[in-house]
């Protein structure tokens, strides 16, 4: 039943890239065609309305390269590879605060770049998705994603101060919303970490993750890095 919810869940969100695809990039590419084949009929109507033609049909450009710059992020950041997580992080949060008007305060401690990559990876999805519940679900206005260094163990955690929701009830249901929620336990769990879901009515929901070090003399707690 599980296995069957996941690939309708991953077939959902194809489509959903397939129409956002259709939607922005190929109905913007008509465009710019469109644009293009009436330059070349108008060419002799004036230089002032040719410039007009051409700024806008920079700007359809522009908008593509945008939407597709938006849909890689959203696959797989380049900068979680090239820079980091935590520059992953910051440009992901900084991209759904402005497209989604809600205010996210990133505290990173600068060790955790120190994980391998697997690890790194798995904390940019279950951030990635917590802030994608927040968005959907949560009606927060206000998000706090804080790394920090404790004995033994990197934790992170997302906090917001939108509505709460039962946390087994939704483990135990038969729907894809839970599907979220157990592919963030299952790729923490499968690095040897661990995740709890606290959500309180009043208060918000907090999601937290805990990544074992190698050891113990890794953590130091003395660099940290903040953004807003």
């Amino acid at each position: 039943m599980l296995t069957r919810q996941i690939i309708s869940a991953q077939e959902e969100e194809r489509k959903e890239i397939s129409r956002e695809l259709h939607d922005e990039v190929v109905q913007t590419l008509i465009g710019i065609n469109v644009e293009l084949s009436a330059l070349s009929k108008t060419a002799s109507v004036g230089l002032h309305a040719l410039r007009a033609k051409i700024t806008h049909t920079n700007q359809l450009v522009e908008n593509s390269v945008n939407a597709v710059h938006r849909f890689a992020r959203e696959l797989r950041p380049a900068v979680l590879d090239d820079l980091g997580l935590i520059p992953a992080l910051h440009s992901y949060s900084r991209s759904v605060a402005e497209r989604r008007k809600i205010k996210i305060h990133l505290t990173a401690f600068a060790g955790v770049e120190a994980l391998g990559n697997a690890q790194r990876t798995v904390l940019f999805r279950v951030a990635q998705e917590a802030l994608t519940n927040v968005v959907r679900h949560a009606h927060a206005t206000q998000v706090r994603l804080a790394i920090s260094a404790i004995p033994g163990a990197i934790r992170m955690e997302i906090a917001d101060n939108g509505w709460a929701f039962a946390v087994e009830r939704t483990f135990r249901a038969r729907n894809p919303k839970r599907l979220g929620l157990i592919g963030m336990k299952e790729r923490v769990e499968m690095i040897g970490g661990s995740l709890k879901i606290e959500s309180t009515p009043g208060i918000g929901t907090v999601v937290r993750a805990e990544i074992p070090l190698a050891s113990a003399k890794d953590i130091t707690p003395a660099a940290q890095k903040k953004s807003s």
